[in-house]
């Protein structure tokens, strides 16, 4: 039981090391090991802030990007339709100049027609009056003493002229 039940001599010195121990930790370790402690403490609050802004930054930066995303999707869809318009104006333009165009060539078309009317016109009268002058002519040429010569006189020349 000697182990057990420690010795006034042993107590004492345990107490006295211990005294001397604490005394000298109290006047060499603990200021630093406290400052250290304290800093310590200090650098995680600091960090924990640092945190908190840091979060507070992304959110505030998340907003900003899901802005300049809407942004940039209401202008490319201002775009998009700008595009459209200038297209449809565009087809529109092209049609209305193809339809003008295709107006002009069908008018020239349809005064070429008639100057070619006009001219044939001219020709036909002018062939119907050289051949009725020939008729006449004839005629003229023949004798004119009775009618039924006449007549066939100008059956003759019916015959013999043909209007090619």
């Amino acid at each position: 039981m000697d182990l057990v039940t420690p010795d006034i001599g042993l107590i004492f010195w345990t107490t006295v090391s211990f005294a001397i121990l604490y005394f000298i930790l109290a006047k060499f370790a603990w200021k630093p090991i406290l400052g250290a402690v304290n800093e310590r403490e200090k650098s995680i609050k600091d960090a924990l802030s640092a945190a908190e802004m840091a979060k507070q930054e992304m959110a505030s930066l998340k907003a900003d990007n899901e802005k300049i995303l809407s942004e940039a999707k209401l202008q490319r869809e201002s775009l998009l339709k700008e595009a459209r318009e200038i297209r449809s104006r565009i087809i529109a333009d092209a049609e209305s100049e193809a339809m003008d165009k295709a107006n002009k060539l069908i008018e020239s078309a349809k005064t070429a027609i008639e100057n070619e009317k006009s001219a044939a016109m001219k020709e036909l009268n002018n062939t119907v009056v050289d051949l009725s002058l020939n008729i006449a002519e004839k005629l003229l040429t023949k004798e004119l003493d009775d009618k039924e010569t006449q007549l066939q006189n100008i059956q003759e020349i019916l015959e013999n002229t043909k209007l090619n």
